[in-house]
């Protein structure tokens, strides 16, 4: 790590530790500490069997300004070595929404391992009776999907990565609520790409949010202005919807129009799906779909990093509670045109309150499981385009809350 580099780190470490000092009567700190190992047997080029360690820490703060004002602010610590470290410093899987890990470029080598420092939120929110203002770097979520989510285009999901953090942008938003029922948000972001000329892949939009006793509503339309060397910019328009009936329903659509490329169908990315509880609460099942234009938000075609190339995908899962500490469930993720799919096993005890041990495991399959035919797929051991991939995945995580 450069002098600069840990100039910067030393710098916003020594901020959040003295803002205590600062805002002594607002001040709360919280956190979650992670102690992980996973094992996997490899596929393609990847070793037959490796393991990886990371210890894994966000630290979030909150100062209050008077009743007018708060600041939040977080940070992610990771230290990482075998193919966790590899992961990071190699090619970056943060970018893929897919792990918590950090920018490859901001880790630094140690004996036996990498380690980094992220900030990760670090804005203010000034309230009124009807006028909220958030600016900084900030989550700006949409849509009402579970797992998929197409209207939450700015921080893709990977189901695959259940416990990725969600990612922030630079920007800013302004709530109005004119009644108890309803709210409208005015948002902007700055381009993905930073160091772009000003403006370009800049966006703004506006979100209109009403909910009721049994349903909600949210449209959502969203301009980007053109990226450098494009002359037309994009155009998103968004609907979710969800209702608590006898199931719980939930449908989430957002349409990309690109006027250069003359965008079709295969702009539209769009999920429906439901989850319910049964036996006392003892079960519960969700399951939801996902359509999955070429050009679409969740398209790994369509610029998204975090995209999916089948144009059908489904997930469903069982939960069963076991009693107040214990849990097990079982999940599918599946891509219909490639016939890919991988089950997933999950289990969860808390130790006592603040300690909650995660096991968790994904077999990854595809047609070659039937057929050696040279196919691959999506969710299977080997993805397209990647020279290793694995059969097994296996997690054992220690989750720490403060």
């Amino acid at each position: 790590m450069n002098l600069k580099r840990l100039a910067l780190a030393a710098g916003t470490v020594f901020f959040f530790f003295t803002l205590p000092g600062i805002f002594a009567q607002g001040f709360s700190l919280s956190g979650i500490l992670d102690s992980s190992v996973n094992m996997r047997s490899g596929a393609g080029d990847a070793p037959a069997f490796s393991y990886g360690l990371e210890e894994y820490a966000n630290l979030r703060a909150q100062a209050k300004i008077r009743d007018q004002a708060v600041l939040y602010g977080a940070l992610n610590f990771t230290a990482a070595a075998g193919n966790s470290a590899r992961e990071a410093s190699e090619w970056g899987l943060y970018q893929k929404g897919r792990q918590n890990g950090l920018s490859p470029s901001s880790y630094a080598d140690g004996e036996n391992y990498v380690s980094g420092i992220e900030l990760e939120r670090l804005y203010f929110r000034l309230n009124g009776d009807y006028l909220d203002f958030d600016g900084g770097l900030l989550r700006l979520p949409f849509g009402y999907g579970q797992v998929w989510g197409p209207s939450d285009f700015l921080n893709p999901r990977n189901p695959l990565y259940p416990d990725a953090r969600p990612r922030a942008v630079l920007g800013a938003g302004l709530s109005w609520y004119p009644n108890d029922s309803n709210k409208i948000l005015f948002f902007g972001a700055a381009p993905k790409d930073p160091l772009s000329e000003p403006g370009a892949g800049g966006l703004g939009g506006i979100s209109l949010d009403r909910h009721g006793d049994k349903a909600s509503l949210q449209l959502l339309y969203v301009f980007q202005s053109p990226h450098e060397g494009a002359e037309q910019g994009l155009h998103r328009t968004g609907l979710s919807l969800k209702a608590d009936l006898a199931l719980g329903l939930a449908a989430d659509m957002l349409y990309t129009y690109n006027r250069e490329a003359e965008t079709g169908v295969e702009g539209l990315s769009a999920s429906a799906g439901f989850d319910y509880s049964f036996l006392d609460g003892r079960f519960y099942l969700l399951a939801e779909y996902l359509y999955n234009g070429g050009a679409s938000a969740t398209s790994a075609e369509g610029g998204n990093l975090a995209g999916f190339s089948n144009e059908n995908c489904l997930y469903a899962s069982l939960l069963y509670r076991i009693n107040d500490y214990t849990s097990v469930s079982a999940a599918l993720i599946a891509g219909f045109n490639d016939v890919s799919f991988t089950p997933m096993l999950r289990g969860e005890h808390e130790l006592f309150q603040g300690l909650t041990l995660t096991l968790s495991a994904q077999f990854p399959m595809d047609r070659s499981l039937f057929r050696n035919d040279g196919e691959k797929g999506e969710f299977g051991p080997l993805p397209p385009g990647l020279d290793g991939g694995s059969r097994f995945r296996f997690n054992a995580k220690a989750r720490l809350r403060f």
